[in-house]
């Protein structure tokens, strides 16, 4: 895809998820063609949708698509999937009402579930952490220019400047991370840039909280619907202290650090 097609694309996705959420978002992205675009072209289609996710705070099915193709399962199932400390989620939005604590997501907890690989989706929630993380860093940066104390905006004050700059260096550091081809090793690359994707996010919520001060807190500020989806976007799939261990646990067994980037 050329990039003047590509920045069209992405244009049309941002408006329509600007505009709709849950439901309405996924029947919106299947008129868009989400499908085909995904089975043909998912190394521009898992990127480009699950960040913009992030950065709109909209949400959709999608990541169910992304673990059945995988699979090679049909598309349209909902398939359990791990979520941190050895749980199961499904994505239900009949039970959505019930239980609405995960971060405004229609997730429902289960008991048990099956034995997927998860490179993609992995990937995927990764894009999808630094969407947010770039949705934080946009609010806190906009909060730090218009905020004035002491006859000056404090984006010049050195403690909020670098606070910024960490947080822009941690999601630009998660973003390479997940662009790495890993096709030697696709499941440790896909352990590895989930797990800085999250600790990138996690970065960005402190940070831009600290930014913000007090006015982050509050229900009228949307800061903190980025926050509770982070935290919740974080541990599906695997935290990143989860996955880090794993990786670890993994290279002390096999006896060797394969190259996962040229530098």
């Amino acid at each position: 895809m050329d990039p003047e097609s590509l920045e069209l694309l992405e244009d049309g996705l941002r408006k329509t998820m600007l505009s709709n959420s849950g439901t309405e978002l996924d029947a919106a992205l299947a008129e868009l063609g989400w499908a085909e675009l995904l089975s043909d072209m998912s190394e521009v289609a898992i990127p480009l949708v699950f960040r913009l996710l992030g950065e709109t705070g909209s949400h959709a099915a999608v990541l169910n698509d992304v673990v059945l193709l995988t699979a090679g399962r049909e598309v349209g199932s909902t398939p359990a999937l791990p979520y941190a400390g050895g749980g199961w989620v499904v994505w239900d939005y009949a039970g959505a009402s019930e239980n609405s604590t995960l971060g405004g997501l229609p997730l429902r907890r289960v008991d048990e579930g099956g034995h997927l690989r998860l490179p993609d989706a992995r990937r995927a929630v990764g894009w999808w952490l630094v969407g947010s993380a770039r949705a934080m860093l946009t609010l806190a940066r906009r909060h730090a220019l218009d905020r004035v104390q002491f006859g000056k905006p404090i984006a010049s004050f050195q403690a909020i400047r670098h606070r910024l700059a960490e947080t822009l260096v941690a999601i630009e550091g998660a973003e390479a991370t997940l662009s790495l081809p890993g096709d030697d090793n696709p499941d440790l690359t896909a352990l590895l840039a989930k797990a800085a994707a999250g600790t990138a996010a996690l970065t960005a919520a402190k940070h831009c909280q600290q930014v913000l001060a007090g006015i982050g807190f509050t229900a009228e500020h949307e800061l903190h619907q980025h926050v509770k989806r982070v935290l919740v976007l974080d541990g599906l799939l695997g935290n990143s202290r989860e996955l880090t261990r794993k990786a670890g646990a993994g290279l002390r067994a096999r006896g060797s650090a394969p190259r996962l980037a040229q530098l």
